[in-house]
């Protein structure tokens, strides 16, 4: 008997048997997201020793000349045609004109190949035409986001046949057809599988013959683009019981594409998602039948909706909320840093004081990281990968990092961030942010199940491989698999307590690192704390099973330490690309030291609460030798952090690059003129306020200015006014009324009513 057999028959043999009668078995709907997307980097940090020549070699994202002039023209004259006032509070909606530009220019038709009528851009391109148009008018960004997002589009280039793309796809890129996709009932919102709308399969007439098809039953709501779009991709469950196209009676979730024009569609009502005005409603359909080819896939592809859904989710999910999101954290970044440093307080600028430096620090190192993220998650999926995990994480700490800024962001501008008005760049952003939060996925889901539940399977090296060799049919090959996978883990488990004891131990310094300068040290910490990482994963999967997906809080912690691990590689990975400036060295430092708190005192819950005491004991001793020591950033570097918005530099310059800057005299536009003067002015400033001298004639009559400064001083005086300035107005302006609906074709909307939702 050789070593390998009698460890298989003698060994592995009993654990397999125990393994398959007391691990729950995967479902269909975790398996289909499970294996939706591909593993990247995600894979090395579970590894608990990443390749950081790996994440230095990726290319970064860039866009092509095509995709910078597309920038650069109709992205910046769009945002230039935008009046978000008007759209929200005024019409309600996007103005006639603005709809035509869209349809024109093919905002729609983004990730659409050109062969197609699209513009065929990459993921990158897409990333930054909604981070511009998210900082000019968050409704027109999510308009131009619905169709490029999970969406027909998607589904149809990944999944569709041939003449279902010949026939669909030049229709969506030209915008004959505005497309929506119908997946949230009121009965199933998480839980997709318990969607109680329905498809049978029957007979019935299509164009004047009669074909196999489906007739279908629904309710969805919180569809954008749902009220006025005119193909709806719905997901449904499919039954079969006369057995037209198969032998079961249930299918399973299945994805079609219905016109809205059809018999039984009911479309039109609106909701209001935070009082913004992007369209998105509720719809119903009753006995509505479509033929068997408007199956996307067809008949082929029926009861694989969810799978397709997840393989559509599994990459767009890491661009759209998550540029949204990154734009939103510049953008408060940059209007905060501006206005903290015109703003005045007991004559001093309100940037000054320390309670204020400790929320524009926060807000600029959020702002480096959240792009830096999103760049690289951008560059992933250029490359082919298709990361689910990754871009589970993007989705759920981008949205919830925005709510800190934002929340940042208001509190700086006091009274200015509250009073509604054309002057008020701030209210849109900021109820905005539960809006992202709870789509696509809520964060209390995605934090607590996704991020580490999938992860731990789909990106650990070993799990997946055990998990289905316990469910292989052949019992014979089901255990030759699990010896293989099963012993492959014993070993990386016992490397990996020897690699995560003496880093802890050595304080990271025994940990591998690229020369990377200033940074080198950064690297040695985060391959510590991958380290730690992987080997408490592997005891809670030990200790725990199958239970551990039911230890909800214990794996959420688990998923914010590979949230961590991965935004701050980004990090590390935006300073070396764009050239490891010096200025941006304290973004870099303020982002690691923070991420470094979170990681230690989530690893410190998680053995608090870790049900076998002595097993926590043994990873305290290995992981955790010292406690908890990181703090986050000293109060020094946040403040260095603070100096970088309250003044004008190119390192301000990369922080917030590419937002919208508009000519016009709304809010946006005044405070980036006034910014530009006083910091022209403030060392003029600087004298008076040493002087203790605060009134300009005064000034000038004791000779502390000459003329023409005086007249700087006053032209500064009246340009912070109108910084300071918030809107009133008269009673009847604010009266209440009811929106006049317009006539017109519903693809090219204008205002429509908002009535009670009481037919729901």
């Amino acid at each position: 008997m050789t070593e390998s057999s009698f460890r298989r028959d003698w060994l592995s043999r009993p654990i397999f048997r125990w393994a398959r009668k007391v691990l729950p078995i995967l479902s269909a709907t975790e398996r289909e997201a499970i294996e939706a997307g591909d593993v990247w980097w995600d894979a090395d940090l579970f590894s608990g020793d990443p390749d950081w020549r790996k994440l230095l070699a990726t290319p970064p994202a860039q866009l092509s000349a095509e995709e910078q002039a597309f920038l650069d023209g109709p992205v910046e004259e769009l945002c230039g045609m935008l009046d978000d006032w008007v759209i929200t509070w005024e019409l309600r909606d996007l103005p006639p004109e603005v709809w035509a530009y869209l349809k024109a220019h093919k905002f729609f038709a983004m990730i659409i190949p050109k062969p197609y009528g699209g513009l065929g851009f990459s993921a990158y391109a897409h990333s930054e035409v909604i981070r511009k148009l998210s900082t000019r008018s968050i409704s027109v960004a999510v308009t131009a986001m619905g169709p490029n997002s999970l969406g027909p589009g998607e589904l149809l280039m990944q999944f569709g046949t041939k003449a279902q793309q010949d026939y669909w796809l030049p229709r969506l890129a030209d915008a004959r057809e505005i497309p929506c996709f119908g997946l949230t009932s009121p009965e199933a919102g998480s839980d997709a599988a318990s969607m109680v709308d329905s498809g049978i399969v029957c007979r019935g007439t299509h164009e004047g013959r009669e074909v196999i098809g489906i007739r279908l039953n629904w309710h969805k709501r919180y569809i954008t683009l749902g009220p006025v779009a005119t193909v709806l991709g719905l997901a449904f469950k499919l039954y079969d019981p006369d057995h037209l196209i198969g032998t079961r009676d249930e299918i399973g979730i299945t994805v079609a594409l219905v016109p809205t024009n059809l018999p039984g569609v009911e479309i039109g009502r609106r909701h209001l998602p935070a009082m913004h005005v992007f369209q998105n409603g509720p719809n119903w359909g009753h006995d509505v039948f479509i033929p068997m080819d408007h199956v996307i896939g067809g008949v082929e592809q029926v009861g694989k909706g969810w799978k397709m859904l997840m393989s559509a989710l599994a990459a767009g999910r890491g661009i759209s909320l998550p540029s949204l999101s990154a734009a939103g954290a510049a953008f408060a970044a940059h209007v905060t840093g501006a206005y903290a440093s015109i703003r005045e307080q007991f004559h001093v600028p309100i940037g000054r004081f320390e309670a204020i430096q400790e929320r524009l620090g926060r807000l600029a190192a959020t702002a480096y990281l959240l792009d830096a993220a999103r760049r690289l998650t951008c560059a992933a999926i250029d490359h082919g990968h298709k990361p689910a995990v990754i871009t589970a994480i993007m989705k759920q700490q981008a949205t919830e990092r925005l709510r800190v800024c934002a929340n940042d962001a208001m509190d700086v501008h006091g009274g200015k961030g509250v009073i509604e008005g054309p002057l008020n760049y701030l209210g849109n952003l900021y109820r905005a942010v539960p809006i992202g939060i709870t789509v696509e996925g809520a964060n209390i889901v995605t934090r607590s199940l996704i991020q580490f539940g999938q992860g731990a399977i789909r990106s650990h090296p070993f799990i997946l491989k055990e998990m289905l060799a316990l469910e292989e049919s052949d019992p014979a090959r089901g255990l030759d698999e699990f010896d293989r996978a099963f012993w492959g883990h014993v070993g990386h488990s016992c490397m990996n307590a020897l690699r995560a004891w003496g880093r802890a131990w050595t304080f990271g310094y025994a940990a591998p690192a690229p020369p990377a300068g200033a940074v080198t040290d950064y690297f040695r910490q985060l391959g510590r704390y991958s380290a730690a990482f992987a080997l408490a994963v592997d005891m809670a999967l030990l200790m725990l099973g199958g239970n551990l997906k039911r230890r909800e809080m214990i794996s959420a912690r688990f998923g914010d330490i590979l949230s961590e691990l991965y935004l701050l590689s980004a990090v590390l990975k935006r300073w070396n690309e764009e050239g490891r400036q010096a200025a941006d060295l304290p973004l870099v430092q303020y982002c690691m030291e923070l991420g470094f708190a979170t990681i230690e005192t989530r690893l410190d819950e998680i053995l608090a609460n870790f049900p076998n005491r002595p097993v926590a004991w043994l990873m305290r001793f290995l992981l955790l030798p010292f406690g908890v020591r990181r703090r986050g950033p000293s109060d020094v570097l946040t403040q260095a952090c603070a100096a970088i918005l309250l003044e004008p530099s190119a390192a301000r310059d990369r922080l917030t690059i590419d937002i919208y800057h508009g000519a016009d005299d709304g809010g946006v536009g005044r405070l980036d003129r006034t910014f530009a003067l006083i910091s022209a002015v403030q060392p003029l400033r600087d004298r008076l306020r040493q002087a203790h001298v605060h009134d300009i004639a005064a000034a000038r009559q004791r000779g502390l200015i000459t003329d023409a400064e005086a007249d700087q001083l006053k032209a500064v005086q009246l340009a912070i006014a109108g910084v300071v300035a918030v809107d009133d107005f008269a009673p009847e302006e604010i009266s209440p009324r009811r929106a006049v609906a317009a006539q017109g074709d519903v693809s090219s909307p204008t205002a429509t009513p908002f009535q009670s939702n009481a037919a729901e």
